[in-house]
């Protein structure tokens, strides 16, 4: 007979907790959604990190380039002056100036 109250007990257990369970299933429901939010919460806030330290960096490589890309244009102007031109091509190409007796005059008619 102590079996049988035994698992009589127990069925009315199991019934109390389901009639519980529904009783309270928006608090349950709820509190589920609450913890979901937490965890993304803390995702999304982890990704927005990542993301603006990505974007730092993307920033720090923007200046690098913009650094470089002044420094070669001013290269750039440096090595376009006709003094410059004029060097190299006396010393690379051993080119000098003609005189005036070298020089020829082609008119158009």
């Amino acid at each position: 007979m102590s079996n049988k109250r035994v698992a009589q007990g127990k069925s009315v257990l199991t019934l109390d907790i389901w009639q519980d369970i529904l009783q309270h299933i928006v608090s349950y429901a709820l509190l589920v959604l609450v913890v979901i939010s937490a965890f993304l919460v803390i995702y999304y806030t982890h990704v927005n990190r990542q993301t603006t330290s990505e974007l730092e960096l993307l920033f720090t490589q923007r200046d690098e380039l913009d650094i470089e890309w002044r420094n070669l244009l001013l290269e750039q102007s440096s090595l376009a002056e006709h003094s410059a031109i004029e060097s190299k091509a006396k010393k690379l190409l051993n080119m000098k100036r003609p005189d005036a007796k070298s020089e020829v005059i082609v008119t158009l008619e």
